[in-house]
């Protein structure tokens, strides 16, 4: 109800399009457009990928004849007659096209498999099989012929802006000289006559859907979702010859059993939503029932206290009369130090929450099922069952966290009997399963987070060294951000970022650093993990790293938002 609602009044195509905000950008992960980007894709996989465009504009053309008969408006005609003779000419002056942008036409074009999903899910679409909804066009009303126009071009708009969207992401990275071969191609995907189209579709699809109800709006988005996971599985699903650092969990797999990467993670607002402290907190105020107030003033009193030194620890550490823009070179002694100011105020944060007792009498099976509740960020859950799933994956994940109960870590995870990672946080203390609220402290600075990651990598007895993956958005992440192979920052805070910037880290979009990567890669064959470097990745969602890892994410399941 609520989608339907958001579909409702004008602009219903872009709506759609904004919802899609996460799963689109999946396509940047596939190995194809990051060869593609990166200028090294070879010409024989790019041929292969564009002969499918002429089974893709004979769909295309087919469905506009259909949905020309079905529109009511003369307006609406003459619109789709428009759009059907620029698909037409486009499939006339194909190889002219691809003489254009510096290939020879292939002798011939085979309809691959994604391709005929497609196609044969637009062809069912035009001609009135929606779903469990079965039209007969010879006998609907003229108005229900007009929701079968809305409903043809909801299966063809997201194509089009797809390829507007891939086109002007990877233009956006390329400078004025950047020697790419397939920039005319790009050119052409992201020029005023192809924006002009995907416009014009997106302007028809809203007119015709002004009068649908929200039952038919809600066809028109579940059409739109599926042509878009068909046109995503495409991109997928093309070839490519050379080694990719994409999906990063096969770049260094081998016949052997040994683990080629180890991704670490933080847990705290990395996995979750919330910071697992104030769950335990409001945990222990529900436990303590017959002392309510008390615990929550004693909880109040204790955060107050954090907040406030923490805060006038960076202030020392950055004045406000300091610069906030980047600071040139890495500073990582400066960086430790600044650091280790921050883990003090970490410790002592803990060691009164200990003192206080306000973690005492918590039973271990509460804590459990809390965890069990714990919202995460959408598409992490997926991220760590993926693991299980995939029993031949040699890779290892672990958790390194200032959280005070790594049973809360474990049960928000937990599949079964499986937990698909290795925890290293802090621990409460228990006697017959009630904490006595001491507390095993393991995991509270920079430095230990540093100390376990490099401990772990080390005891890796591997021929070679395995790749590393860290992912977190805290300050006490910087260093083992910095120490990975690869740093990824999920969700980068006013603080982390005006941290970094003041001791010389820089942030790239996760993309934009794979893209470089991949060129690192068809030059030397290799890719150079040096420790000193400064550049740490962004991404918004688990779903990037996903794709970035594993490969495909399936987007009807990716976070919409």
């Amino acid at each position: 109800m609520g989608s339907m609602m958001e579909l409702q009044g004008s602009e219903i195509a872009k709506k759609m399009w904004k919802k899609l905000k996460n799963g689109r950008a999946l396509a940047l992960y596939s190995p194809f457009i990051v060869c593609l980007a990166s200028g090294t894709l070879d010409p024989n996989s790019f041929l292969s990928c564009i002969s499918q465009d002429l089974f893709f504009l004979q769909a295309f053309a087919h469905a506009y004849e259909l949905a020309e008969d079905y529109a009511d408006d003369e307006e609406d005609k003459e619109a789709i007659v428009k759009l059907r003779k620029r698909v037409l000419k486009r499939l006339r002056n194909q190889d002219a096209l691809i003489r254009e942008w510096g290939f020879e036409p292939p002798e011939e074009s085979i309809c691959e498999n994604a391709t005929l999903k497609y196609t044969e899910f637009l062809k069912e679409t035009a001609s009135g099989k929606v779903g469990a909804e079965k039209f007969s066009v010879k006998i609907v009303t003229p108005f229900e012929k007009t929701k079968l126009a809305a409903y043809t071009l909801s299966a063809i708009s997201p194509c089009m802006r797809l390829y507007t969207f891939i086109s002007n992401e990877i233009l956006a990275l390329l400078h004025p000289d950047t020697d790419n071969i397939y920039k005319k191609w790009l050119n052409s995907l992201s020029s005023q006559k192809f924006e002009a189209s995907a416009s014009r579709i997106e302007d028809l699809l809203d007119k015709l859907s002004i009068c649908l109800t929200g039952e038919e709006l809600a066809v028109v988005e579940r059409l739109y979702h599926r042509a878009m996971k068909l046109e995503l599985d495409f991109i997928w699903s093309q070839s490519v010859t050379q080694r990719t650092v994409v999906p990063f969990s096969r770049l260094n797999k081998c016949a052997s059993e040994e683990n080629n990467l180890v991704v670490f993670c933080d847990f705290d607002l990395t996995c979750t939503t919330i910071d697992s402290s104030a769950l335990l907190a409001e945990l222990a105020i529900v436990t303590a029932a017959n002392e309510t107030a008390d615990i929550r003033t004693t909880w109040s009193s204790l955060f107050g206290q954090y907040v406030e030194e923490y805060q006038q620890c960076l202030d020392i550490i950055m004045p406000s009369n300091d610069i906030t823009e980047q600071v040139e070179g890495l500073n990582y002694d400066g960086l430790c130090k600044a650091l280790e100011q921050i883990s003090d105020i970490e410790r002592r944060a803990t060691s009164r929450v200990v003192q206080s007792n306000v973690l005492k009498g918590l039973n271990v099976a509460d804590i459990r099922r809390a965890g069990e509740r714990l919202v995460l960020q959408d598409g992490c859950k997926r991220f760590f069952e993926n693991v299980v799933e995939c029993k031949d994956s040699a890779m290892e994940i672990h958790v390194l966290s200032y959280c005070w109960c790594s049973d809360l870590i474990m049960s928000a995870f937990s599949s079964g009997d499986e937990t698909p990672f290795n925890v290293h946080s802090n621990e409460l203390v228990y006697e017959e399963s009630i904490s006595t609220g001491n507390m095993i402290t393991k995991m509270e600075s920079s430095m230990e987070k540093l100390q376990s990651f490099n401990n772990i990598t080390k005891s890796i007895n591997n021929e070679t060294k395995p790749l590393t993956v860290y992912i977190g958005g805290s300050v006490g992440d910087l260093l083992c951000l910095l120490e990975a192979d690869i740093g990824i920052v999920i969700g980068l805070s006013a603080t982390l970022l005006r941290l970094a910037n003041h001791f010389g880290i820089s942030f790239v979009p996760l993309f934009s650093g794979l893209v470089n990567k991949q060129r690192e890669l068809a030059d030397s064959g290799t890719l150079d993990c040096k420790k000193t470097s400064n550049i740490l990745y962004t991404v918004s969602n688990w779903d990037e790293i996903y794709a970035f890892v594993f490969g495909a994410v399936d987007s009807s399941h990716s976070s919409t938002s």
